[in-house]
């Protein structure tokens, strides 16, 4: 009997060893990944890499923003009770056309001058949201697109107060692409119009496990396991929940997705995956030579001319 005791024992101690490790491993991914403030260096790279999420930063267009847009600064209150931030950019020429175009992993607003003063010229009114932990807006923790979708559509009711009569299109570029993409699974106003999906993921877990390989050479099991289960705890969302793929099959709304060949950052495979998932009306843009969130930068024609055709059969 005592031996047996002790065997139980000894085999109750490891499995708490086990239990407990499986938790600081967890712990470790979780604030790698998730923590915006011990994120920018880590799961996706050093900060230039991080910043490159939301494409190109290019200063003339940053200018524009802050000097010439006469932007101004919009906030929302989250479904959790956050104070989320946005900038507002109405067109010189009044148009009931809008464009909610969203940032990257780690990112910011600002960093989509770019897309901003593109659309701009294109006629449409501008909304910039700042994403939950990002840029000014409240958050301890990155939603990777999941809780982000319940934002969007917050932003939506914001211009809708603006402009009942708004015609709306929702851009996002790597995590804010996600952002689109599963915003496109909700129930959504006829206000809007089509997505566009600039080098997203398919899911959270497929992402990280992608990245936990080419950056660690890791297994998913049990360090997936592990992260998802930390991420429910401190975030309220498990990895594997959080799919693009699965809204992207309920969604209503047109949507065209984007991606660059040479993109190794979120694989290029995702974006026949996610188009193959869309139940929509859908197109899909390879841009050769692209890397990741580079695609309008590689062959700004290609990739304008294509947006611009596909949101003119809709609006």
């Amino acid at each position: 009997m005592n031996k047996k005791k002790a065997m139980l024992i000894s085999t109750g101690i490891l499995g708490t060893l086990s239990v407990g490790a499986l938790s600081v491993i967890g712990n470790y991914f979780y604030n790698l990944a998730l923590n915006p403030k011990t994120s920018k260096d880590s799961i996706f790279g050093s900060k230039e890499e991080s910043k490159s999420t939301s494409g190109e930063v290019v200063n003339e267009s940053l200018v524009w923003i802050l000097n010439k847009s006469n932007y101004s600064n919009v906030y929302i209150k989250s479904f959790d009770n956050l104070t989320m931030h946005g900038y507002k950019i109405l067109n010189e020429n009044t148009s009931n056309k809008w464009v909610i175009t969203v940032h990257g992993y780690t990112s910011k607003g600002l960093y989509m001058s770019n897309y901003a003063k593109n659309f701009y010229d294109m006629g449409y009114n501008i909304l910039i949201p700042d994403l939950r932990g990002h840029g000014e807006s409240e958050g301890n923790y990155i939603g990777m697109g999941w809780y982000d979708r319940l934002d969007i559509l917050k932003w939506i009711d914001l211009v809708l107060k603006e402009n009942k009569n708004s015609k709306i299109i929702l851009h996002g570029v790597s995590m804010g692409a996600a952002t689109v993409s599963m915003t496109s699974g909700e129930e959504l106003p006829s206000n809007i119009k089509a997505i566009i999906s600039d080098c997203g993921y398919t899911s959270v877990w497929e992402q990280f496990s992608h990245k936990l390989k080419s950056m660690y050479s890791l297994p998913n099991f049990p360090i997936m396991n592990a992260s998802s289960a930390i991420a429910r705890f401190k975030a309220g969302y498990g990895l594997k929940e959080a799919s693009a793929l699965k809204q992207v099959a309920k969604s209503n709304t047109p949507i065209l997705f984007i991606h660059g060949d040479e993109d190794d950052f979120v694989p290029y495979k995702m974006m026949d995956e996610l188009y193959n998932a869309a139940n929509c009306e859908k197109e899909k843009l390879t841009v050769k030579g692209a890397g990741h969130a580079k695609s309008s930068k590689v062959d700004p024609d290609l990739y304008w001319s294509t947006i611009k055709n596909f949101i003119n059969k809709y609006i």
